[in-house]
């Protein structure tokens, strides 16, 4: 029976995995350097769906002392945000690093398996990160996650609780591996007068830092849309341009209701 390459990849979630990273990868901590390698590998950990950057331990330029770790019995289907680099799904020994006089808990993972038992894998949210001379955002790009643009000349209306929120012929589709097609529409295009803009700000790995436009008279519109002021590379033709939630608004293309 066929299957969904995306369903494939799902149930490899389960599974440790680990793919070599040709480019020179930067680890550092207040300015000091905490590694540097050109021999960094991207591993998933069990019950992760995003990769985290592992350095031979002859690339740590620090003290590092370690501890034996034990899975716990039960895991969420994916370890959360926040327990990110914290809880592990596999067995291991936790790194601890000093940089300077700060003790940095938690800062790594040593993975209980032959092909990595050299690695460590470093927690991102201690470090700052550099590929070659290039800063990365938010987590390490997954090789298998793409993004793309197609400009369209289709007909598409934005609507919300029965206003019109915007409506063009000038749209870009962004795609996004496992991600639903995201619209964007030049801010020229937008109903005036309807929108301020948030305080809220996101980070993405691919496409860079977005802003966000909440509805300036309804509380429910708060963050309906977003938009990228200076995108990563890949998102560079909708740039300025602005996407809605396809999960909060209305959207019609060509008179059909997107779901």
């Amino acid at each position: 029976m066929a299957q969904m390459m995306s369903a494939v990849f799902t149930d490899l979630r389960s599974r440790l995995r680990f793919e070599p990273v040709r480019q020179q990868v930067r680890a550092s901590y207040g300015g000091q350097m905490v590694a540097e390698t050109t021999e960094a590998v991207l591993v998933w950990e069990p019950h992760s769906k995003i990769p985290a950057y592992a350095v031979p331990v002859r690339a740590i330029r620090v003290p590092m002392t370690t501890a034996p770790y034990r899975a716990p019995a039960h895991l969420p289907e994916l370890i959360g945000y926040a327990d990110r680099g914290r809880v592990h799904g596999t067995d291991g020994r936790t790194v601890t690093l000093t940089v300077g006089t700060e003790v940095i808990t938690d800062a790594g993972f040593i993975v209980d398996d032959p092909d990595l038992a050299d690695l460590v894998v470093l927690r991102w949210s201690a470090f700052d990160w550099h590929e070659e001379g290039t800063p990365m955002i938010v987590h390490p790009q997954d090789p298998y996650v793409r993004i793309s643009t197609r400009p369209s000349e289709r007909h598409l209306v934005v609507e919300y609780r029965g206003t019109r929120l915007a409506e063009t012929h000038r749209a870009v589709v962004l795609l996004e591996t496992e991600l639903p097609p995201r619209w964007y529409l030049p801010r020229d295009d937008l109903t005036p007068g309807l929108f301020v803009e948030s305080s809220t700000v996101t980070g993405c790995p691919y496409k860079g830092w977005a802003s966000y436009l909440s509805l300036r008279e309804d509380r429910r519109g708060k963050d309906l849309a977003w938009y990228y002021p200076e995108p990563l590379p890949d998102a560079v033709p909708v740039a300025g341009m602005v996407s809605f939630w396809n999960e909060r608004v209305t959207l019609l293309v060509d008179g059909e209701e997107l779901r």
